[in-house]
């Protein structure tokens, strides 16, 4: 699987995430499920998910302006755990913005470009088809988090594994 291929699987993915997430009542979205010190609710989940998108995507990568620019409540929330009262259609509207974004990016990758080297710090060098392997790992990570909290409040998250996702090959 190659990384466009993995990001269309997340999309197909976030579109059954969010279906559901649109059935949630928003007290539930915002309700504190964890005690951390960056993210307390699902809508804090959601909303560092896509920010970590476009943070890698338009600050390291791409050195210029992220999305996050024009969601200025979104980028005047920061990282903190602040996005229990956002509207989820805020939220959502922000990582659809991301996630086109990313596409028209991925869209114009070659694989000389994956050979990239681009550096995080000055200590920190990576190839850039590491990093974007990063970024999508890390919103499987955190989606899978989103679906085990629906289930602690009694909520059904679709099925997100990528084997419901693949090519039936069968003829």
């Amino acid at each position: 699987m190659n990384i466009p291929e993995l990001y269309d699987y997340l999309i197909r993915a976030r579109r059954n995430l969010w279906a559901t997430l649109d059935t949630v009542p928003d007290e539930v979205l915002s309700r504190p499920l964890l005690d951390g010190d960056r993210m307390h609710s699902i809508k804090d989940l959601i909303a560092h998910t896509a920010g970590v998108e476009d943070g890698w995507m338009h600050s390291t990568i791409l050195q210029d302006t992220p999305v996050e620019e024009s969601f200025p409540a979104i980028k005047n929330a920061g990282s903190d755990p602040a996005y229990a009262p956002f509207p989820l259609s805020d939220l959502l509207d922000y990582w659809r913005a991301v996630e086109a974004s990313t596409l028209a990016y991925l869209s114009t990758l070659t694989d000389a470009d994956l050979e990239r080297v681009i550096e995080d710090t000055p200590e920190e060098h990576f190839k850039l088809d590491g990093l974007l392997w990063h970024v999508m790992l890390h919103e499987v990570r955190h989606t899978a988090q989103i679906a085990a909290l629906l289930r602690t409040q009694g909520i059904k998250p679709p099925s997100m594994d990528l084997l419901f996702y693949l090519p039936n090959l069968k003829a």
